[in-house]
């Protein structure tokens, strides 16, 4: 939550999952106030289905003792996990160097009717 990388929409989801996963939000109006400050009700709706639906899967999963990936997956993505910092940074730094001055607007790229 303290993370300079999350925006306060991003951390207004960060806090209502984590608000919803415990079962507080029905005692938290400040935080549904927060969330409410940064989505609309619609979006907070989705977003509250969509915490929800991963909580049961978890959930789901966890009690039948089911993997979410085969252990074989599991295995290969530990192994395959190792970034060298230097390559990241030219990676980052040459994406910088080829980003756009301007972008055109969002509508003058879509097909005409």
């Amino acid at each position: 939550m303290s993370s300079p990388l999350l925006s306060p929409r991003e951390r207004a989801a960060v806090l209502w999952a984590e608000h919803v996963t415990r079962n507080t939000a029905r005692a938290r109006d400040d935080v549904y106030r927060q969330v409410r400050e940064h989505f609309s009700e619609d979006e907070a709706v989705e977003l509250t289905l969509m915490i929800a639906y991963f909580n049961m899967y978890n959930r789901f999963m966890d009690a039948l003792h089911i993997p979410l990936e085969a252990e074989d997956e599991v295995n290969q993505i530990r192994r395959s996990v190792h970034l060298d910092p230097a390559k990241v940074k030219r990676y980052l730094e040459d994406i910088l160097a080829a980003w756009p001055r301007s972008f055109p607007a969002p509508d003058a790229q879509a097909p005409k009717a």
